[in-house]
């Protein structure tokens, strides 16, 4: 267990040690405000589309399907219950901050820190089943996430659909149903750009909290309150949830690292959309990146613990 814990904890480390790396040259004025969108549409747009279709360039056989189907029916299980938990949060703050605070609760940053964490801890055989939870994350994201911060008239089949990470889910899903390999060239092409997911998302999110009102942050006790119920509670049910139904050992970890990643950058990109508390979000996805540090490695030990796997 100790060194599973060593592990995960080094593991964690590396990644906050290239958001540092992000964090000191936004300090500097190396990277500016204006770069840093640039750096997240090349990332949203080619990196991570490349780095889903690498994770699925393996070979299909009925197990492997029957597991994804599997993952499916578990991850989308699970996504309903926490959205049916979190319906009475914060409920007392005003209406803007609520909702803020009770996205920033349900969803994570699965595809830019969960899947290198998943890659990292677990190894490239346990993509898959992240790429699945990214699928489900991406339709309650750009649907229930999206009645959540703007309304029933603002869910969109397009905007759900016709996203970077679904044509990449998408297209990566059909080259591996299809049995189809790309060719050398092409395959190489597409590994490289993947490989870029894990550096360049740390880069952009330590360069996103150099900006951050760190004063204000501690001051918020919602944010201290939203940020314990993603990193440690809604980890911990998860893994009670898990628990008895004894799902294989890097399934059980995986969901569970999953769900422990802070809030997703996403939050305070629809808190502007949507007119909600945009401060709010953007703190509560500073604050969560910075605690995660501690709280990722515990979650892990846990997951490892209870699926037999450490």
């Amino acid at each position: 267990m100790v060194q599973y814990l060593l592990m995960v904890s080094s593991q964690v480390g590396t990644m906050f040690i290239m958001m540092a790396v992000g964090f000191v040259l936004a300090k500097l004025g190396k990277l500016t405000p204006a770069s840093i969108p640039q750096l997240t549409n090349l990332l949203l747009n080619a990196v991570l589309p490349c780095m889903l279709v690498d994770s699925l360039q393996i070979e299909r056989t009925p197990a492997l399907l029957g597991a994804m189907g599997y993952t499916s029916l578990l991850v989308a299980a699970l996504y309903l219950l926490y959205c049916l938990l979190s319906m009475p949060l914060f409920r007392r703050q005003p209406p803007a901050t609520g909702k803020a605070l009770r996205f920033g609760v349900l969803y994570g940053n699965v595809g830019f820190m969960g899947l290198p964490l998943v890659q990292m801890v677990l190894g490239d055989h346990a993509m898959v089943y992240g790429v699945i939870n990214l699928i489900i994350f991406n339709i309650y994201n750009w649907s229930q996430g999206v009645v959540l911060m703007g309304g029933r008239k603002q869910v969109s089949l397009k905007q759900a659909v016709l996203n970077p990470g679904i044509i990449g889910t998408i297209t990566a899903m059909v080259l591996f149903l299809c049995g189809i390999t790309l060719p050398p060239m092409v395959g190489n092409a597409v590994s490289f750009l993947g490989s870029m997911n894990t550096p360049l998302a740390m880069v952009i999110i330590g360069a996103q909290m150099a900006s951050a009102d760190w004063k204000a942050v501690f001051r918020n006790r919602s944010i201290l309150a939203a940020a314990l119920l993603k990193l440690i509670a809604m980890p911990l049910l998860t893994a009670l949830v898990l628990y008895p139904i004894h799902p294989e050992p890097d399934l059980y970890c995986t969901l569970v690292l999953l769900v422990a990643v802070p809030t997703a950058s996403i939050t305070a990109m629809f808190a502007q959309r949507y007119n909600q508390d945009v401060a709010t979000s953007a703190q509560l996805v500073t604050f969560t990146t910075l605690l995660s540090i501690l709280t990722l490695p515990c979650m892990g030990v846990l997951a490892a613990v209870l699926s037999g796997a450490a």
